[in-house]
């Protein structure tokens, strides 16, 4: 559940600490008073889209933290580990700013994440229910997604394996129909990388070779201060009188009366090592300071071999190692055009057995699909009559491709559905209302919540276009989901207000600096009555509308105390 939220500089809220209870929790307020901006915060902190418009007018940056608590089997605990966050006792710490700048900063619980991971725990313990999900259903290619996420257990391995194929399939056609390109266009194409071939493989690249000329070329540029400074180093060394010289006649020294006392021992043995290691050095200096030779020939070929080479490197990588794996790549693809009759027929005969293996795994897939669709149907059915839509039928129709294999499947899956008697079932998104499509959302989110291990639901205004016996009923409904989980609901509705185990009033306030701020209330029993009678008069309270409400709260308790 959602324990707190804390909110600043967050559109017209300016500083605002909410402390959350399990149960359903509703929202109301006057339009425009920051109900939807409080949703807004916590999809925000769930990994949603976040904007500059966000941060309040003024202000550096908006900033948001919120505070759950999940039970430690939760599989959301597994997915922390899976990021290397640790997290104590199922406690989550989500935080979030998003500067006026529009740099988004993510944490889970203090550790910094990126928005992606963000967004994959944070949809794992809230979901956010809108009435954009209504336009959701409205669209035919949601339904396939609806009915795999019902039955994501039965269909993700047909799925997965589907997908797999069809992966290759699509490869094999692209191979297929770049081979079948003209032969004027192919013709082209052979003389342009056979072309590029030659032109790599007589440079002659190896793959160190830039490296080693970068080298040398700085020697035989320096060749003057290496010379000299080779040179006197040697000379420093090596001369009479010089170094290994005055080293030379200590280590003797030293020598001599080293068995008197230990401690010269040592002394004796670091001397001796040293002049070795000098001695060395010296003569490995003398061979460098006779091997150089100053060959501007030399140079004018590497500059130019090193021109060469970067021409190669501007056409066809960025290193030497690139440019060869191009020519290994375009040698490929001359043998392949050269001898494209052969690859054609190899590659039609493996279109035409994955084509075997496709429609194989297509089928089974079809048919797990369809004991889903016969199980979630009579499922959406039940809930649907629970919400006084009993004369309804729901079907999920299942249709065969014209265009044989889909990227998810053999078939194009749709909701059809009949809400007269009588009438035939029809498509969903022809036939359904405002107020139906809400119904069969809820249902499905009923559906969906008892296998998600969701915490937190929240339904932002979904119970648009709905009054009376069903504003009741989903009122019920909303209800019982919260005995699963936290529930969190934008209402006009005074059923859903009156059933609430929490009620929070959102206004807005006018500052000193005549700024706009956003104020939330818990209301207590008096104040939730008249919030209630305000929603079924949305005029002045009077007597009869407090009684209306009063009875309202009264029904919405005894229904919960039988849930």
């Amino acid at each position: 559940m959602l324990a707190e939220l804390s909110i600043k500089n967050f559109a017209i809220i300016e500083e605002l600490t909410l402390n959350f209870d399990e149960g359903l929790t509703v929202f109301t307020g006057e339009t425009g008073a920051g109900k939807s901006i409080i949703i807004d915060a916590i999809h925000l902190l769930s990994g949603g889209r976040g904007s500059v418009e966000f941060v309040r007018y003024g202000e550096k940056k908006a900033e948001l933290e919120g505070l759950f608590f999940v039970d430690e089997t939760h599989p959301v605990m597994s997915k922390l580990g899976e990021y290397g966050i640790e997290s104590g006792e199922g406690e989550i710490i989500l935080q979030r700013e998003i500067s006026h700048t529009g740099k988004s900063i993510c944490r889970i619980n203090n550790k910094l994440v990126t928005l992606t991971i963000l967004r994959h725990v944070g949809g794992m313990i809230v979901d956010i229910h809108g009435q954009h999900e209504h336009q959701s259903l409205m669209q035919t290619e949601n339904h396939i997604i609806l009915l795999d996420d019902y039955g994501k257990d039965k269909v993700k391995p047909y799925l997965n394996k589907y997908k797999k194929l069809h992966t290759h399939y699509m490869q094999l056609k692209e191979k297929q129909k770049q081979l079948a390109n003209d032969e004027q266009q192919m013709a082209h194409r052979l003389d342009l990388i056979q072309y590029q071939a030659k032109e790599i493989e007589e440079a002659n690249l190896l793959p160190d070779e830039e490296e080693e000329l970068n080298q040398e070329k700085i020697t035989l540029s320096n060749y003057e201060r290496l010379y000299e400074s080779i040179g006197s180093a040697y000379k420093a060394l090596s001369e009479d009188n010089r170094g290994l010289y005055w080293v030379a006649n200590a280590m003797n020294e030293l020598e001599g009366v080293s068995e008197l006392e230990a401690e010269l021992k040592a002394s004796q043995d670091a001397v001796t090592n040293c002049f070795y290691v000098l001695e060395d050095v010296s003569s490995q200096l003398r061979a460098k300071w006779d091997s150089l030779e100053f060959n501007p020939e030399r140079l004018d070929y590497i500059e130019e071999r090193l021109n060469d080479i970067n021409q190669l490197k501007r056409k066809y990588g960025s290193t030497i190692k690139e440019v060869l794996n191009y020519a290994t790549k375009i040698k490929s693809e001359i043998d392949t055009i050269q001898n494209r009759e052969i690859h054609l027929e190899e590659i039609d005969k493996q279109i035409k057995k994955t084509e075997h293996d496709l429609l194989k795994a297509g089928n089974r897939l079809s048919q797990a699909r369809k004991e889903v669709a016969e199980v979630l149907a009579k499922l959406i059915q039940q809930e649907l009559e629970s919400l006084y839509m009993d004369k309804t039928k729901f079907k999920i129709q299942f249709t065969k491709t014209e265009r044989q294999f889909l990227k998810d499947g053999i078939d194009v899956i749709e909701f059809y559905i009949s809400t007269n008697p009588g009438e035939p079932l029809k498509p969903l998104i022809r036939t359904a209302s405002g107020g139906e499509l809400s119904r069969i959302m809820l249902a499905l989110k009923t559906i969906f919540s008892s296998q998600e291990g969701i915490t937190s639901i929240i339904f932002d205004e979904v119970d648009t276009g709905v009054s009376g016996r069903v504003a009741q009923a989903m009122a019920e409904k909303i209800q019982n989901l919260s005995l699963t989980s936290q529930v969190f609901c934008i209402t006009h509705l005074p059923q859903v207000a009156a059933i609430a185990d929490n009620h929070l009033y959102i206004s807005k306030k006018t500052t000193s600096n005549n700024r706009t701020i956003t104020d939330v209330s818990l209301l207590n029993d008096e104040e939730k009555i008249k919030e209630v009678a305000r929603m079924l008069s949305g005029a002045k309270m009077t007597a009869l509308t407090k009684q209306h409400a009063e009875e309202l709260i009264e029904l919405a308790s005894k229904i919960k105390h039988h849930s």
